[in-house]
């Protein structure tokens, strides 16, 4: 049996504004191979809240399914999150993007009192429960802590996210480019990436530092 390091990443479409971070997601997958893991890529099979153009910024007149946009990202190599089995995984990794706070919950509208999807939640107490890492980038932190609460985290140096991360029952701790918070208790990894203004390489090295951290609480 091989001991290489499964990653489960879960995608919530594809495009920063209505999905998955596309430059968070991708380097997240390197990430975890350059490390030496290798993964697995999920997305819900859910209706996308809603599609953006990425010119404008204006919502557009049509659908588009959350797994199928982000199979753009996985190149088709992607399963539906109701298919996900914690017993396959040592790690999840959820990249950022307004998809985990529109598509994977309900945060971008209805913030504190957001709702998160009944799949999402399920994987997230799941591996929370079995004692396996969670890693989160970007806004996805806000995602761990409504489903966990009583967790550490950081989404960057954002004041109103960071309140409500901690009404959330969350700690939130600032840090800047590359930087990660480890929950060492809970096993959750966090990294600001595009929370703050970035360019590519400092996602990367947000991506790399959270890969290489889970990797040192297996």
């Amino acid at each position: 049996m091989s001991d290489t390091k499964k990653f489960a990443v879960i995608l919530s479409g594809n495009g920063v504004f209505d999905g998955a971070e596309i430059h968070e997601a991708t380097m997240t997958l390197y990430a975890i191979v350059q490390n030496g893991g290798e993964y697995e890529i999920f997305a819900p099979d859910i209706e996308q809240h809603h599609v953006i153009n990425h010119i404008t910024g204006k919502e557009m007149d049509e659908t588009r399914n959350v797994l199928i946009e982000a199979a753009r990202i996985a190149r088709g190599n992607i399963k539906p999150l109701n298919e996900f089995n914690k017993e396959d995984f040592d790690a999840i990794v959820f990249p950022g993007g307004f998809g985990v706070a529109k598509n994977l919950c309900s945060f971008a509208f209805d913030n504190v009192d957001c709702t998160v999807n009944p799949e999402v939640e399920k994987i997230i107490k799941e591996m929370a429960a079995a004692g396996k890492p969670i890693g989160a980038l970007c806004i996805s932190p806000v995602l761990i802590a409504r489903v966990l609460g009583n967790v550490t985290v950081t989404i960057g140096q954002d004041t109103g996210t960071a309140e409500s991360i901690e009404k959330l029952g969350a700690t939130h701790k600032n840090r800047g480019h590359g930087e990660v918070v480890v929950d060492e208790a809970n096993k959750i990894v966090t990294t600001p990436c595009y929370m703050l203004d970035a360019n590519i390489v400092q996602i990367a090295e947000g991506a790399d530092a959270v890969v290489k951290a889970i990797f040192k609480l297996f």
